[in-house]
């Protein structure tokens, strides 16, 4: 009878642990450096974007939806073409940590809540105000210093999200091309899908795709923030009951949820009167307890450091076994 041979053990491809490597690689730098200081490449995707509304804008959706598609189909090409190049490991580790990099936010986001408390706790106002528009596109000319802690703590609640956890998610499911159609819908969402005059119709594409791609990130930053809410002195309880409660009531699907857990792990409410290029929206109350005060917003950027490395962690992780497991 002849010997039974065992198929040979299937191997992994020579540097398959290159995009969760990058991907670490792109966290480090943004730790170390925080957004590129020059030559911002979602910078330049703006400007694209600005030229592409220039000669594409009608008052309806369908236009809308045309430019929403040529330019996050443009930059998600752009990332496939990019994976492809040859080259070996080190290029794609490389390239992957540099893309990275150039799409996550966590590390300015928290600077800039940390400029805001400095000048909220040394009470300069006007400079508070000026200093606003790095975090949000809010009007700032009639807040006052508890309106402006609010409003900087649902930015920063909000951002790491948008800013960190959104890209990481993409990232480890697809690599490059996931970095930089997350950031092209997230740059268009902030760029043309507010509720505007102009943009109700045209805007309307960029607005759904945007809500669409954050409906995993947010709802991971939410439960992070609920883990988490221990090291601010807060309780997951309380997070996850205001998440479940509260997450509903406001007008973003994605932006509820994420608040409203770091409204609850902070012990703070917020919510309320919201005014953006002269149009004031009432949001609903999220959480309870006192408005949030200067002190904060240290408070609220050491949850969202915490919910940033733990993704960042869980990303790398999950992008080796996807990884792992390919032929």
């Amino acid at each position: 009878m002849p010997p039974v041979t065992q198929p040979a053990p299937e191997r992994r491809a020579p540097g398959w642990w290159a995009t969760g490597a990058g991907l670490a690689g792109g966290l480090l730098l943004d730790r170390l450096i925080g957004d590129p200081p020059r030559g911002h490449p979602v910078a330049s995707f703006g400007r694209v974007a600005g030229a592409g509304e220039r000669l594409l804008y009608a008052d309806a959706r369908l236009p809308g939806a045309a430019y929403a598609a040529l330019l996050v189909g443009g930059a998600t090409g752009l990332g496939v073409v990019a994976g492809r190049t040859p080259g070996g490991t080190a290029p794609r580790v490389l390239l992957t940590a540099l893309t990275a990099w150039s799409v996550l936010g966590g590390t300015t986001l928290r600077r800039e809540a940390a400029a805001m408390s400095t000048l909220l706790q040394a009470t300069d106002l006007p400079g508070a105000r000026r200093r606003l528009s790095h975090l949000c596109g809010r009007d700032a000319g009639e807040l006052d210093g508890a309106g402006l802690a609010r409003a900087v703590v649902e930015s920063v609640a909000e951002n790491t999200s948008d800013a960190h956890v959104g890209p990481l998610v993409w990232g480890a499911l697809f690599g490059v091309p996931g970095l930089l159609g997350y950031r092209a819908v997230n740059t268009l969402d902030a760029m043309v899908g507010h509720r505007s005059e102009r943009y109700l119709r045209f805007g309307w594409a960029s607005a759904r795709a945007d809500d669409v791609a954050n409906l995993l990130p947010a709802r991971i930053s939410a439960g992070l923030a609920a883990l988490f809410a221990p090291l601010i002195g807060g309780r997951p309880g309380d997070a996850t009951r205001a998440w479940r409660r509260d997450g509903g009531k406001h007008p973003s699907p994605n932006a509820g949820p994420v608040e409203a857990a770091f409204a609850g792990a902070l012990g703070r409410r917020l919510g309320g009167p919201v005014g953006y290029a002269g149009r004031v929206e009432h949001r609903p109350s999220l959480g309870t307890g006192p408005t949030p005060e200067p002190a904060d917003i240290a408070r609220a950027a050491r949850l969202s450091a915490a919910v940033s490395a733990a993704a960042g962690v869980l990303a790398v992780a999950v992008r080796l076994a996807l990884d792992g497991r390919r032929r």
